[in-house]
């Protein structure tokens, strides 16, 4: 209980400083931090060292590998302060600094009155996606993640992300809650670039040349429900204007092969995220240890 606290105070100390400090300090702050946890949390950094090394077979100097170490640092704390932004601005506030290209994608598909299903990445500041479309578009969007170890600081999440137009489901149960939410006509987003072993209902992609287990949901649900998947990812210069782009979506694939159907939109999804990081490497979180299901020694080196 007493953690529990410790933790609720700490977070509303910081919204205090986010909202009433200039944002030119913000900066310093976090650039502050940024230094300071490079070198802390040695664990960290050496996994996104392993990574970059594996994903780009050793190509990238050692400069390039610390501005996007760095970086990764940067974006993780910016897309915590963003969260605490929310609690004292507006929806049309949240979106006045986001550009929204190729939306004819997704307002076609609104037109025509598909089911669908958002995929996003942890990339750049992942947590405005969900809330920046259900904003723009007035839409009520459903979205998957794991509940928070505190209860106080759950409940807290859940209500800011309630405030723009979402629905929080737990990763428990969130397949029958999100094909439940497609039926009843809403939006569902969800964030599947993170390693998911065959033993966890993962199944076997490409991503980077490498094999890796990949979660396989948001195809399962787009095959069962008839739903188009639309990739939507955001990406920023100096984190105060976005960029939200969406890409042509994946139809969904209905053979009497459902295995290969599958696999086949689970792909695509790996690829267009992979695409997306190529382009700007520095924006990903590559904190994940994402070829670890068929590459477990890669982080063997790792100390925990």
């Amino acid at each position: 209980m007493l953690k529990e606290y410790l933790y609720l105070i700490s977070y509303r100390t910081m919204t205090w400083i986010v909202r009433y400090l200039p944002q030119k300090y913000i900066h310093y702050l976090l650039q502050f931090f940024t230094f300071f946890a490079y070198f802390i949390a040695r664990k960290h950094t050496k996994i996104i060292y392993t990574n970059l090394d594996f994903a780009y077979d050793h190509t990238l100097d050692k400069s390039t590998q610390k501005k996007i170490a760095k970086r990764v640092y940067y974006n993780l704390l910016q897309t915590i302060v963003s969260l605490m932004e929310r609690e004292f601005i507006t929806p049309k506030q949240l979106i006045e600094n986001v550009t929204f290209q190729n939306d004819q994608i997704l307002i076609k598909a609104l037109k025509e009155n598909k089911k669908i299903i958002f995929i996003t990445g942890h990339y750049s500041n992942w947590e405005l996606v969900p809330t920046a479309i259900a904003t723009k578009y007035a839409m009520t969007l459903t979205t998957v993640g794991r509940k928070l170890d505190t209860p106080k600081m759950d409940q807290i999440l859940v209500k800011n992300r309630e405030k723009f137009g979402l629905e929080m489901l737990y990763r428990e149960g969130a397949v029958r809650g999100t094909l439940k939410a497609l039926r009843e006509g809403k939006a569902v987003c969800m964030l599947p670039d993170q390693a998911l072993g065959e033993n966890q209902g993962g199944i076997k992609v490409t991503f980077f040349g490498k094999d890796v287990g990949h979660s396989p949901t948001a195809s399962v649900l787009a095959r069962s429900a008839n739903a188009i998947i639309i990739p939507a990812f955001i990406t920023t210069d100096d984190y105060k204007n976005y960029t939200l782009t969406f890409y042509d979506p994946i139809e969904p694939i209905v053979t009497e092969n459902k295995e290969q159907d599958i696999f086949a939109m689970t792909q695509a999804q790996a690829d267009i995220t992979q695409k997306v990081i190529q382009a700007k490497p520095e924006e990903w979180f590559w904190f994940h240890r994402r070829w670890k299901v068929y590459y477990p020694e890669l982080y063997k080196k790792v100390k925990e």
